[in-house]
């Protein structure tokens, strides 16, 4: 059985909306702030590394890259310490803290004068990103009520895919023609106002006077919880390794002049944005069937792209499909974590995103060992298939095994997503 947070909401469809669009701004914000830098490189290489870019470019460029690495680094280690050092907060306190924090790291990251400051305010801008959409996410899912929660999961990460579609190259446009700090001062202002409207929109939800460190971290000691994160870690290590070498596939296989690989990235945002609704609305109707047929799309995508992507259509329609179908599996993971995690709902929907960069890293990592080894530009792509049938062999062994449990201790007897909270029309 999916097990459903109670208690409906009493507030108005517009409060609503406006509520989840608030919410949504946070995950456009954390969009702009992860991904500006991988477009930027180049600039933030030449500034912070005048010394090695006069020498080698493509050094600067490659040691440049490590602040990418220190903001996932710190989307690693924010997401569970945070959750379990918040865990009596209100929801609503705590993500106006978070998003706080997102501004202030990122007005540092833009005013730090030296190369090595900027990874030290890279790392500390991402403590706040894996609690800050676990927190968002429960909000969400209990706002819009029983029956819906993949939706309000999936409103949330929507700002995130379209911030991909528009608002990482708007400002990857504003950092090349006016500064990368220029561009993280931007991106601050997005959460300068994301904070304000969380204050004025979100209604306030009532801290949890149950909750407790010791709660939370019982969700280690949860086995579906581990292979909840381990489906995301792994499964959908499959875009990563596509999409971490996109831009060779489209120059050096499609053999596409250069100009085109904005246009591709634009679409990949288009079809996870697409893919992300679709994963809230099909996880609400069956859990278990949606993300079995996510898996499958996306291993179809891979094996389409292996073996077509020296056409242009091929390239394109396989692309879109990859980044849907992975796009749609993040709702339906947020939402089997929740589901599994039974009270310790923070850290769970928080270590969520710690295992989808934990994916990013191990999906580019090994995409990049096989084009090491001589294998060429696509050899990414097989390594994806890799990872997606292990992630469909998880998700298999995770739901046998509940069945396995259910049949000798029923579900009914432990509590699903913890006590009942009332929501409020306050703020």
């Amino acid at each position: 059985m999916n097990p459903r947070i109670d208690g409906p909401t009493q507030l108005s469809s517009a409060r609503i909306f406006f509520a989840l669009l608030a919410l949504s701004l946070g995950g456009f914000g954390i969009g702009a702030t992860e991904f500006t830098a991988m477009g930027l490189l180049p600039n933030i290489a030449h500034d912070l590394l005048p010394g090695l870019y006069a020498v080698s470019p493509t050094d600067a460029n490659a040691q440049a890259s490590w602040i990418i690495s220190a903001y996932a680094l710190g989307v690693v280690v924010g997401a569970p310490t945070i959750a379990v050092l918040t865990a009596r907060w209100s929801r609503k306190t705590l993500l106006i803290s978070l998003v706080v924090a997102f501004t202030l790291g990122t007005i540092a990251s833009a005013l730090a004068p030296t190369f090595g400051l900027v990874m030290v305010a890279r790392f500390v801008s991402a403590l706040p990103h894996g609690a800050y959409f676990g927190i968002a996410s429960l909000v969400a899912a209990k706002l819009m009520g029983p029956g819906r929660r993949g939706q309000g999961v999936a409103i949330v990460l929507g700002g995130l895919t379209i911030s991909n579609v528009i608002g990482v190259p708007l400002i990857t446009w504003l950092g090349e023609n006016h500064g990368w700090r220029v561009a993280y001062l931007v991106v601050a202002g997005i959460f300068a106002l994301t904070c304000v409207a969380i204050a004025l929109l979100v209604p306030a939800q009532e801290a949890d006077p149950a909750a407790s460190m010791m709660r939370e971290l019982r969700a280690f000691g949860r086995p579906q919880v581990w292979l909840a994160l381990a489906i995301g870690a792994i499964g959908f290590g499959g875009l990563f390794a596509v999409y971490s070498y996109v831009a060779p596939l489209v120059t050096s296989v499609t053999r596409l002049p250069e100009s085109m690989v904005p246009l591709v990235l634009v679409l990949i945002g288009i079809g996870m944005t697409v893919g992300n609704f679709v994963g809230g609305w099909g996880s609400d109707r069956n859990l278990k069937r949606a993300m079995f047929v996510f898996f499958a799309t996306l291993l179809v995508g891979l094996v389409g792209l292996a073996l077509t992507a020296h056409t242009v259509v091929g390239l394109l329609a396989f692309l879109f499909v990859i980044a849907a179908s992975c796009s749609a599996l993040s709702p339906a993971i947020q939402t089997r974590i929740m589901d599994v995690a039974r009270d310790s709902q923070s850290i769970a929907a928080a270590l969520n995103h710690s295992a989808l960069n934990i994916a990013n890293a191990l999906g580019a990592y090994l995409g990049g060992v096989t084009i090491a080894a001589g294998l060429g530009y696509l050899s990414p792509v097989w390594v994806g298939l890799i990872l997606g049938l292990a992630g469909v062999g998880l998700a298999a062994f995770s739901f046998r095994a509940e069945r396995r449990n259910a049949q000798r201790i029923p579900m009914d007897s432990f509590p699903a997503t913890g006590p009942v909270e009332r929501v409020t029309a306050g703020v």
